[in-house]
């Protein structure tokens, strides 16, 4: 059975992004339902799979991650609003038996994505 993990990398500070809050949500047509609320350990990671078993189901997610309340509390002198605040990282996932790692990579001007296993 696949699992679905993320982490995140704060490339502000060349470090892992500890105390990140993390909602997962699935979308439908009907709307978004929240599944999951974590946040990231001292190495960016959460610590459990964010789905697995039979929760991890083919479909559309989405990951948001509150970067602009972690930058804020690294001391960061940020604009407001904010040009990096909510970070949402809308996916799809396939297949059930395989592992999706959708981590962010992320400074309070820019942030990427990729799949990773």
């Amino acid at each position: 059975m696949g699992k679905l993990s993320t982490h995140v990398l704060d490339i502000a500070h060349g470090r892992p992004g500890a105390g990140v809050k993390v909602a997962l949500f699935s979308v439908a047509p009907e709307g978004k339902v929240l599944l999951k609320m974590d946040m990231t350990n001292s190495d960016g990671r959460c610590s459990t799979p964010l789905l697995e078993g039979d929760s991890m189901k083919a479909g559309q997610y989405e990951l948001v991650f509150n970067a602009g309340d972690y930058f804020a509390a690294q001391g960061v002198e940020l604009p407001s609003p904010r040009f990096i605040d909510l970070v949402t990282l809308a996916f799809g996932i396939a297949h059930t038996d395989e592992n999706y790692h959708v981590p962010l990579v992320v400074s309070p001007w820019s942030y990427s994505t990729y799949r990773g296993s």
